[in-house]
């Protein structure tokens, strides 16, 4: 087997909305109040207007550091560990109560498609105090695969 080479792909905003699509996974982080950073686990998608959403509660760290300090990235991951993936710098906005109902219905739809019941699914929102980070992308990484750089690559064994 050939080592892997890592490469780095340059897009524009439409190349980095569609690389990111179909990728769910993936890390946000705020700035915590000193300063330092938080990282949150989290499953995301990409709305309408192009911007990374996340559905959250407005309790945990992650949507009261995005409050205080929009200032945000997102590191999208492949399913795969090993896949490609980016770094999204972004401004963020927390969406709660009776104002983020149907923006979490679009969350959920370009996640996982149509609801059976969307008046259960606005209601549950509703019940559960469910909130929504957008994060408008404003400066991205190059889609990076790991690997050897180019001019390391190890002699192949043979």
């Amino acid at each position: 087997m050939s080592p892997s080479i890592a490469t780095n792909t340059t897009v524009d905003l439409a190349g980095l909305l569609e690389f990111v699509r179909p990728r769910h996974n993936a890390l946000l982080i705020t700035r915590r109040g000193d300063g330092g950073p938080q990282a949150s686990p989290v499953t995301c998608g990409v709305d309408g207007q192009g911007r990374i959403v996340v559905s959250t509660y407005p309790e945990r760290a992650k949507a009261r550091n995005a409050a205080r300090d929009p200032r945000v990235s997102v590191l999208v991951l492949s399913d795969d560990f090993g896949g490609p993936w980016v770094q999204v710098d972004g401004e963020a906005e927390v969406l709660a109560g009776e104002e983020a109902v149907e923006p979490l219905v679009e969350y959920f739809r370009v996640i996982a498609g149509e609801h059976p019941d969307w008046a259960e699914y606005r209601e549950a929102m509703r019940r559960q105090g469910k909130a929504l980070v957008r994060v408008r992308p404003k400066r991205w990484g190059p889609i990076a695969t790991g690997g050897f750089p180019a001019d390391r690559v190890p002699p192949s064994a043979g």
